[in-house]
């Protein structure tokens, strides 16, 4: 196809009107060249560039610091700037997570108001033997008693077998057992029981009829527990914390 006819064989052709051997002349390559130049001038398409050729491929003979240096792209010096300002980023959006995170976690614990009720200082030093007061914590009644010596004794003779809720007096009390401390709420449905009533000289519960004894345990009436023991404990100024 890279040939064309020389014109000795077409004149030899015609002169003796007998078949001639046809020499075929190569094209030159620069004529095929420019003639799909020509070619691509009439469809308006132009000179085409020809593709680069491609990187050569890592090989055992080519270098590592050969091979780095066909396929990196960019300025060299400006790895270590792209580093650091990558690595900025990066820190100053983590530090930014946490803080979002630290106050998202802030707004869960409970206000100053609320903490200020976790816990209430009684003044105990004025509560003479055998009475008893009432205080307010956690928008519940709190019942302290000061017991005597009697009372201490009654409530170590009962039988746990007899009790609904079996529990020694030793249980209910911390540091001295003069002091008894206990949740005023009835353990049937909520009620406040009234102190120094009832069969056992302890509380009585007017709403279904329970009977706790001077220990704050049922002996009496559909309540199924025992009055509830608060935390609390007694500083050395003579005071009753609870909570």
């Amino acid at each position: 196809p890279d040939s064309i006819v020389s014109r000795q064989g077409l004149q030899a052709w015609d002169a003796w009107d007998a078949p001639s051997v046809l020499v075929a002349v190569p094209r030159p390559r620069a004529a095929a060249g420019a003639r799909a130049v020509e070619r691509g001038d009439q469809h308006g398409q132009g000179e085409r560039e020809q593709p680069a050729a491609p990187d050569e491929k890592y090989t055992d003979s080519t270098t590592w610091e050969k091979y780095q240096e066909g396929i990196r792209h960019g300025e060299p010096n400006m790895r270590t700037y792209n580093y650091m300002l990558m690595g900025g980023a990066r820190l100053m959006g983590a530090s930014l997570s946490r803080l979002i995170l630290i106050k998202f976690l802030a707004q869960m614990n409970p206000s100053a108001d609320v903490l200020a009720l976790a816990n209430v200082e009684v003044d105990i030093s004025n509560l003479a033997v055998g009475k008893s007061l009432t205080v307010k914590w956690r928008g519940k009644p709190v019942f302290v008693r000061r017991r005597n010596e009697d009372e201490i004794a009654e409530a170590n003779n009962v039988n746990l077998s007899e009790l609904r809720d079996p529990q020694t007096d030793a249980d209910r009390v911390r540091a001295e057992p003069e002091w008894l401390v206990l949740l005023g709420v009835c353990t049937h449905l909520g009620c406040v029981p009234i102190p120094n009533a009832g069969d056992f000289g302890g509380w009585f519960c007017p709403c279904h009829g329970s009977h706790y004894d001077i220990s704050g345990r049922i002996r009496k009436g559909p309540a199924p527990y025992n009055l509830e023991v608060p935390p609390y404990f007694f500083t050395d100024d003579g005071k009753l914390i609870v909570g």
